[in-house]
């Protein structure tokens, strides 16, 4: 099987995974509500989600590495993720205990993301070296917002026809067994990546690294001890973006609390995001393989515009905020991870995945708790907060990217360097 198939079905498992997690998390917000969830609550939970879904990879990026069971880490996460999310449709009949059921199955959910989500972007990594990483991860992420564009639409749908939140989560279950069996599938046929590497790419495929003394040598890892001074530099630059870009957890509570639009339609304005997030990835890819990193100085600049214009009460307004949010996400899906893997030498990019999404996961928690809390206090402060963490976040971007400090295109950077 070819480099560009193995991405390609990747992607293919991209699409109906994120159906289902994105079709979910286009709800999350309006399904707490109905649970009896604040603004605080909806922040807690989301955020505490995506820091959960980040912060783990601590312990699985390294794991990963160590065991060398890239493939079988994989699948647990996405079976985790494909299992949790049609359990979403039990929580309103549990009575009062149907919040925290719900939250349990969202936090359990971004485990499995956290789960699977170094491995995988070790053998993307991997598989798409020979055709340029900005691409392979660009069509991959694309393929990846099909699905995240499909899930909220196909959710919709179903709320739109039922009048329930229930049975939106139910559907799910469907491309959750598709993006299963398809991974399963591609495990037979491609056990070992090293089978898709061309000629002139010499790269050996992630096979795991072993040594005495787990416990400290993965305390060692989780700390990043071997991973380049720029690696930490770059991962508190992105993670000021992460943490302050408002979680749709919020944008979609305050959609539905407000009443700015309806809460069928709250699916179809992730869509818009997802949508737009599609195309980014696969522009923004393109342009990290010609132009280099400094695509990624953009983020800060979508990231500030989002709590002005998604968190007001016009359509239009919330529209606009909404589909920076989508170019946000994009720009950072596609582009960072190539970053990553251009930065550390490829025995420890799970690693270092697992670190970064540990900082990353730091600042979501905070970001997510604090922004929730904001926005029953003041909006303007909220504006502000995020507006000077971007700038903050704009300047350490630029540590990185700026021409000195980035390596030659094809180079790598080794520990010490």
């Amino acid at each position: 099987m070819t480099s560009w198939r193995v991405v390609l079905w990747f992607g293919v498992i991209s699409l109906t995974a994120d159906m289902v997690y994105e079709g979910a998390r286009s709800m999350y917000g309006p399904l707490l509500a109905s649970l009896g969830a604040t603004a605080l609550v909806v922040g807690v939970v989301t955020g505490l989600g995506e820091a959960m879904a980040l912060v783990l990879r601590l312990v699985f990026g390294p794991l990963a590495d160590r065991t060398g069971k890239y493939w079988l880490l994989t699948i647990s996460g996405y079976t985790l993720t494909a299992v949790c999310v049609p359990l979403l449709a039990v929580a309103p009949f549990v009575g009062g205990a149907g919040l925290a059921v719900a939250a349990v199955l969202i936090l359990l959910e971004r485990s499995g993301k956290a789960i699977r989500s170094p491995s995988k972007s070790a053998l993307l990594a991997h598989a798409a070296g020979a055709l340029g990483r900005g691409r392979g991860f660009g069509v991959q992420k694309a393929m990846d917002q099909v699905g995240a564009f499909a899930g909220p639409l196909l959710v919709a749908a179903v709320v739109a026809a039922t009048g329930a939140i229930w049975p939106g989560m139910l559907v799910l279950a469907v491309p959750g067994g598709v993006a299963i069996a398809v991974l399963l599938v591609l495990r037979a046929r491609v056990p070992d990546l090293g089978v898709v590497a061309e000629d002139g790419h010499p790269e050996s495929p992630p096979s795991g690294i072993r040594r005495r003394g787990a416990v400290r040598a993965w305390l060692s890892d989780a700390f990043g001890r071997h991973l380049p001074p720029e690696f930490f530099w770059f991962a508190v630059a992105a993670s000021l973006t992460t943490g302050g870009l408002v979680t749709f957890g919020i944008i979609g509570y305050h959609l539905t609390a407000d009443g700015v639009v309806p809460v069928a339609a709250v699916p179809l304005v992730y869509a818009v995001a997802m949508a737009v997030g599609a195309v980014s990835a696969l522009v923004v890819g393109w342009a990290y393989d010609q132009v280099g990193a400094h695509v990624l100085l953009v983020v800060p600049f979508l990231v500030a515009a989002v709590p002005p214009l998604a968190l007001t009460e016009s359509v239009g307004l919330v529209l606009l905020g909404v589909i920076a949010w989508g170019l946000a996400l994009g720009v950072q899906d596609s582009a960072v991870k190539a970053l990553v893997a251009e930065i550390v030498p490829p025995g420890r990019r799970a690693t270092a995945y697992g670190v970064f999404a540990g900082v990353q996961g730091a600042f979501a928690v905070i970001g997510g708790a604090g922004i929730g809390w904001l926005y029953d206090v003041s909006l303007p402060v909220l504006v502000f907060t995020v507006a000077a963490a971007q700038v903050l976040a704009l300047g350490l971007l630029w540590r990185t990217v700026r021409p000195s400090a980035r390596p030659r295109r094809g180079a790598r950077l080794h520990p010490g360097t």
